[in-house]
């Protein structure tokens, strides 16, 4: 079972993963982490960030990721452009992981997961959602970043009724995880 999770910044996709990953022992593929590990000097993705961004985006030879974040949250075009070269190798990695895996179940949280088209691999999806307020004071409190940037980032993302209208469930996640629902879901998708 292949098990997609998606869902805007400051939803809680990775807790979503975490409760649902220890109740059916699966592995979890986090797209954030294969992005972080592909950023490293030395991988080609790596390298193809510099060639579009240019080396202004180096700071002590390491991505300066708030400073591509402030870029591509105001032009549209770098913004498409970084998005097709994560969605070419961090897809691709993630490929990779799910056909190497031996666990019977694979959890992939991506929050491009529709957008990469990723959700074609996967059995079901599960998008979380949050009340907007909630996942602003979220990102604020875990990217230690003003709420204007928090802001703006969320305004580029998908709005609640893309991801009704796209994955399989959908669970609210404001303050705690809705039980009931997550357990209907599991029963539902076969995970009990």
């Amino acid at each position: 079972m292949i098990l997609g999770i998606t869902g805007n910044s400051g939803s809680g996709k990775s807790h979503l993963s975490q409760i649902i990953s220890k109740r059916i022992n699966a592995q979890i593929i986090d797209a954030d982490e294969i992005v972080k590990e592909l950023s490293e000097p030395g991988n080609n993705y790596y390298n193809k960030i510099i060639e579009l961004f240019g080396k202004q985006i180096l700071k002590e030879n390491k991505l300066n990721k708030k400073q591509i974040a402030q870029i591509i949250y105001n032009d549209s075009e770098k913004r498409e452009k970084l998005n097709k070269l994560t969605y070419k190798y961090v897809v691709e990695e993630i490929k990779k992981r799910v056909e190497k895996s031996k666990q019977k179940n694979i959890i992939i949280d991506a929050p491009l997961l529709f957008e990469s088209s990723l959700d074609k691999i996967c059995n079901k999806t599960i998008a979380i959602l949050a009340d907007f307020e909630i996942k602003l004071q979220r990102i604020t409190n875990r990217d230690k970043i003003d709420k204007k940037i928090a802001k703006a980032r969320l305004d580029i993302q998908p709005n609640d009724e893309y991801y009704k209208k796209n994955a399989d469930y959908i669970i609210k996640n404001n303050g705690k995880i809705d039980e009931a629902k997550l357990e209907e879901i599991c029963t539902k998708i076969g995970m009990n």
